[in-house]
This record gives structure tokens, C-alpha cells and sequence, in this order.
């Protein structure tokens, strides 16, 4: 049956929870072939509107599999997806191969009573393909469940250096924005296209003509990924929310040249590069520099929206100031949100969103705004996560009519400023704490003064306090 709702965040954990466990336990399914699998199947059954396939047709045959069943019809679906050019649909054939190539998943399972092929396509057609089909939603449900399963294995997606954007952030991205369906957007990073999917929820959702929504679809979301399988799911991904075209590509970001780039025409820009992976003698991996290049590629006047560790602000090796500096050369800083420490919960990086217009040097007078976000009503729930509180939504709105300057803010939300290339750029360099302290305050800080001293005293470091070891 059709349904209206939306899954809750709840409900696809335990979904995916469930079929991960399936994953594991019928089919000793390695990690990293989890997500394909279930992003495979997922094409395939786009192929029953087509009367192409059925579920009914995978009976654990041994001269024809079920998975060489499910192989060729995610093959029909990459061609009436129009992938082109034949290249790219054979890289996404080869990632498939594992459906048919696992042993164990297409040999009939006594206590299943069928192939855990078959099972697991019947239970994505009940729990994940009916809603993605019926609800055009901006949840990144592979996205989703992709985190999920790397969780179970241990790190958070850290295995694959990969972590993925927190979905309220996506919305955020697209809100600072201020997305409109002209726009093109740009993700050279693109991950599970999770940027994409809400990129094109958001730009669908304000026009009613079909003419802009067909285009939106085919000519004005693209995103670059350098992972074969990120890639792979990423594409799935963009095909089962569109008329199938997706303009992904799959190729070493910081090695295209911007300007065959900027020919795109893309003025938006969204990313969450890689992290921690730049150094002296790497320079051009830092965050930064990705965000220069990034930029170098957007059309002028364009804006760029990257979420990055907060060191990445304040340049704290000498090449990455260098990247700063040049970057005003040629581009603006609008304003950077410093971000809830709990953002990417589990991972231990401290965010922070910067946006900035490309082609257009940064004006010595501009001013620039500076916002700590950091209470934004989202917070850690054991074995969930991150959670949405009631405030969440409230601090929302206030954060994005600061953003767009139609009310003013206190200082220690948002400051607005003039910068330098060497300063760092965040709201705790900026703002000066001007309120003066309260008795209470007075009275804490000599209380933890004195638990320290005490503390140090009775492990026998009263030195620190001039004791003599007789005084102690």
C-alpha cells in the first residue's frame, strides 16, 4: 500500500539494524559489499514497474541464480537510467558483481526456506523501496542506512574515512543558502549524495512547473566521488530519486582543472571534505585547500558552503595561512557557525560551517559575521546518538534570521567584523566577554581552585604551591 509518512530516524535504524543483522547471519557479507548489495537490489526492483522482474522470479535456481536474476535486471535499469557513457555504467556493473558472485547469499537457506538473495529483496521492497518510491523525501535513506551498517563494524564509517553529514546539517546547508530552483549546485566530495538528495528536495519543492523540475533532475545537481563504491552508492542513490540521470562522475576532485570545472556552470558549492588527511608535505589535502579549490570552480558570485574541523579556520600551519590569504585574493568570506561538538557524534572532530561568494575578492571592509552555534538544541542520547530536542527547531530559526540579518544579535551569538587573513576565523576569537562576573561566579572559581590545590597537595605536588615536603 502506498503511505504518506515519512519514516522516522527510529524507524530506519531499526530497519537497517534488522538487515544488517540478515546481511551478516545468511550471508557472512563482508562490510564494505553491505551497502551494495542493498543499493543493487534497489535498482533491480525499479525494473517490476517494467514487468522486468519479480520477486516471485528468484526461486534459487542453480544454472540461473537468483543473483544473476538480480544482476541483469540492475543492467536494464542502469540503461533505461540513460547512464552514460558506457564507461561509467560498466564501473557500476563491476561493484554489482558481488550479488552474483556470493556463493552462500544464492544457494537456498534450509531455515529460510528460500536464498537469502530473496529474502533480502523482500524485505528492501517492504521496508525501503515503497517509502523512497512514494515519498519524495530529502532523507538520505542509503546514506543512512550506509552509517549504520559501518557502525556495527566497528567506527563509525571511520574505517573507510568516511563520515557522513548529520541530516540536519544538510538542511542547514541548504537554508544558509537560501536555495531557489535556478540554482546549480556542486559536490566535489558527494559521498551518498546526501548534499544532492536535499539540494534537489529543497529546489523541487519552490517550483510547480514540470519544465524546472525535469530540469533540476537531469541538468543542475553534480557531484564528483573518488571512492568506486561511495560512487556506486551515491549514483543509486540520485537514480532512484530522479528520472534516473545523474550528473556524478567519478574522479580525483583536487586533480580536475577549475576552470573546465566553472564550465559547468554550478553557483553553489556544498562540501564536507575529507578530514585530517593535509600536512606540511601534503599541503593541498587540508580542508582549506579543497575549500580553495572548491571555489576556484564555482561560477563568480557563486557561494560555497563547507563544513570543516575548526582548526581548518584558524591556520595553524603556515601553509594552510598561505591558502587563507590567497583565498581573499580572489574570493569573500561571508561568515562562519561555529558548531555543536557533538555534530559528527563519535568521531571527535569540532565543526564548523564556512560560507563564502567565489570570484569576488574579499573587500578589506566587508563585514563579516561570526556565530556560535554551539547550543543548538540537538544532544547525545546513549545508543541513539544524536538527538533532536524541542528547542532545536526555535534556535534554528534564530540562527538563520541572524544569518540573513533580520534581527540583531547579542555578541555572544554573533559578532560582525572585519577580517584579516591571519586571524582565526571563528566566533571565539572575535568575541570579548564584556558581562561582568557574578558573586557566583567568583564563588566557583575559588571553589574549583581549591579542590585543585587540594588534589595536587595530596599527590604530592604541594612544590606547586611553595609546601615544603614536611608541609604536606
Amino acid at each position: 500500500e502506498e503511505t504518506d509518512d515519512e519514516k522516522t530516524t527510529v524507524e530506519i535504524l531499526k530497519d537497517a539494524k534488522a538487515l544488517h543483522e540478515d546481511l551478516r547471519n545468511y550471508g557472512s557479507i563482508q562490510d564494505k559489499d553491505k551497502p551494495l548489495i542493498v543499493s543493487g537490489i534497489l535498482l533491480a526492483l525499479r525494473e517490476i514497474e517494467f514487468q522486468n522482474f519479480s520477486l516471485d522470479h528468484l526461486n534459487g535456481d542453480d544454472v540461473k541464480t537468483d543473483g544473476q536474476k538480480i544482476y541483469e535486471a540492475i543492467e536494464s535499469n542502469l540503461k533505461r537510467a540513460q547512464v552514460q557513457p558506457e564507461v561509467k555504467k560498466d564501473k557500476l556493473l563491476s561493484q554489482f558483481l558481488v550479488i552474483k558472485d556470493t556463493k552462500a547469499i544464492n544457494e537456498i537457506n534450509s531455515s529460510l526456506g528460500k536464498t537469502p538473495l530473496k529474502h533480502y529483496a523482500q524485505f528492501i521492497y517492504e521496508h525501503i523501496y515503497k517509502n523512497i518510491k512514494n515519498i519524495q523525501s530529502s532523507e538520505d535513506y542509503l546514506g543512512r542506512f550506509y552509517g549504520e551498517f559501518m557502525s556495527y563494524s566497528g567506527g563509525d564509517g571511520q574505517t573507510l574515512g568516511i563520515v557522513l553529514t548529520p541530516r540536519h546539517i544538510v538542511e542547514l546547508f541548504c537554508e544558509l543558502v537560501d536555495l531557489k530552483p535556478s540554482d546549480k549546485v556542486f559536490d566535489p566530495c558527494c559521498g551518498t549524495a546526501g548534499f544532492l538528495i536535499a539540494a534537489m528536495h529543497h529546489m523541487l519543492e519552490k517550483t510547480d512547473k514540470e519544465a524546472e523540475k525535469r530540469n533540476i533532475r537531469k541538468q543542475q545537481l553534480h557531484g564528483i566521488e573518488l571512492q568506486p563504491y561511495m560512487f556506486t552508492i551515491a549514483t543509486t542513490n540520485m537514480i532512484l530519486r530522479g528520472d534516473g540521470k545523474s550528473n556524478l562522475e567519478q574522479e580525483d576532485f583536487l586533480k580536475q582543472n577549475s576552470a573546465q570545472l566553472q564550465l559547468k556552470g554550478c553557483n553553489i558549492g556544498m562540501m564536507n571534505p575529507p578530514y585530517s588527511q593535509g600536512s606540511k608535505t601534503n599541503p593541498n589535502l587540508y580542508e582549506i585547500a579543497f575549500t580553495e579549490h572548491l571555489l576556484d570552480s564555482l561560477t563568480a558570485d557563486g557561494k560555497a558552503i563547507v563544513i570543516v574541523p575548526q582548526s581548518s579556520m584558524t591556520g595553524k600551519t603556515k601553509e594552510e595561512q598561505a591558502i587563507k590569504a590567497n583565498i581573499l585574493k580572489k574570493h569573500s568570506l561571508d561568515g562562519v557557525i561555529t558548531l555543536n561538538k557533538n555534530t559528527f557524534y563519535g568521531v571527535g572532530t569540532n565543526p564548523c560551517i564556512a560560507v563564502f561568494t567565489a570570484g569576488v575578492p574579499h573587500d578589506k571592509d566587508k563585514l563579516v559575521k561570526f556565530i556560535n552555534f554551539e547550543q543548538d538544541g540537538f544532544e547525545v542520547q546513549k545508543h541513539i546518538g544524536l538527538v533532536e530536542t524541542v528547542s532545536a527547531k526555535d534556535k534554528k530559526e534564530h540562527l538563520l534570521d541572524v544569518w540573513q540579518g533580520r534581527i540583531p544579535a547579542e555578541s555572544k551569538f554573533c559578532v560582525e567584523t572585519t577580517i584579516e587573513a591571519d586571524d582565526e576565523w571563528l566566533h571565539s576569537f572575535y568575541y570579548f566577554n564584556d558581562e561582568i562576573p557574578t558573586e557566583a561566579d567568583f564563588e566557583q572559581v575559588i571553589a574549583d581552585y581549591l579542590t585543585f590545590e587540594v588534589n595536587m597537595i595530596t599527590h604530592g605536588r604541594g612544590y606547586l604551591f611553595g609546601l615544603e615536603k614536611d608541609d604536606e
